[in-house]
């Protein structure tokens, strides 16, 4: 009896790790490429304007007028929302993936390639419960600065806020509802996402030299590699998602740019006025962003950093 209560505390203890892998890899790779993920915040909701004017060119653009109007910490504009909630965020979704991989493994131990993308949309699905809040808060203060410089050309003052303030503005306007604002866009941005990124990681990670500790899993270098390719193809495969999703989101609007009434309303608008090309808009800079975080975040997972520090054996 009791060797069985031993292993059912050792399986539910075994979630704990991966709540705590998923936070550290979060924290280390938003720290790490942050300020490209705000260069490409702007770059997508910038519109361009009735005779072609742009305040970016492009990536390097961007972050050259960010960095010199508002400095080092200024292209960290967001990041505490994001620290704050990237915990929660990626251990939902790595776990959430994990686990139903687990359920949907079938008696022989095989896993489809159609269960690994259920699994990950699935995963997809629930991590939008903490992204969206997100999101929406990081994508203000991301933003804020490029709506404030076209303002002060245009001798307007756009007060600042700080994202506690929106936050409380948002729950005294219209509820717990007023912080999921574009719920859908970022359901389709994160589910096909998940569809892509983890059965492509899995994939890759079958490939190259195993551990010699007898757990079968792939070497540091090959899990890292994995997170990386697989994060920038996805990246890129969702960057049209990703566009709306950061254009339905932002409150704040520059002077003279179209808002937006939903997902088939912004698709519509952004084609009719800006081409098919503004739908992968921060493209580049997204897959910059995505690639080194997952594969920090797979590398983090896969190496039970957790589980060191907690003393327990790493699960399979």
């Amino acid at each position: 009896m009791a060797p069985q209560q031993d292993q059912q505390q050792q399986q539910q203890f075994a979630l704990l790790p991966k709540i705590i892998n998923g936070g550290i890899a979060g924290i280390i790779g938003v720290s790490c490429v942050f300020p490209l993920d705000l260069v490409k915040t702007r770059l997508q909701n910038q519109q361009v304007g009735p005779n072609g004017e742009k305040m970016y060119k492009n990536m390097f653009d961007c972050f050259r007028k960010t960095y010199r109007a508002e400095g080092y910490f200024g292209m960290y504009r967001g990041s505490g929302v994001n620290i704050l909630l990237i915990t929660p965020e990626k251990a939902i979704k790595l776990t959430a993936n994990d686990y139903f991989r687990h359920k949907l493994t079938t008696k022989d131990g095989q896993l489809p390639m159609t269960s690994q993308m259920i699994a990950g949309g699935l995963a997809g699905a629930f991590q939008i419960i903490v992204t969206t809040p997100m999101e929406l808060l990081k994508i203000q203060m991301q933003d804020a600065g490029r709506v404030a410089a076209q303002a002060k050309e245009a001798g307007k003052v756009v007060e600042k806020i700080s994202a506690t303030k929106l936050a409380s503005q948002l729950l005294k306007r219209k509820g717990i509802f007023g912080l999921y604002k574009g719920i859908g866009a970022t359901g389709l941005r994160d589910v096909t996402f998940s569809i892509v990124y983890f059965p492509l990681f899995a994939t890759l990670n079958k490939f190259g030299p195993r551990r010699n500790d007898g757990s079968g899993e792939a070497v540091f270098w090959v899990s890292f590699l994995s997170g990386l390719a697989a994060g920038s193809f996805a990246a890129l495969f969702v960057n049209p998602f990703d566009v709306v999703k950061t254009r339905l989101q932002a409150i704040k609007k520059a002077d003279g740019e179209k808002e937006f009434k939903g997902i088939m309303d912004c698709i519509t608008k952004t084609m009719k006025y800006e081409g098919p090309t503004a739908f992968f808009k921060g493209g580049l800079c997204r897959m910059i962003v995505i690639a080194p975080l997952f594969g920090i975040a797979q590398t983090v997972y896969f190496l039970g950093v957790a589980e060191g520090l907690l003393g327990v054996k790493k699960s399979s």
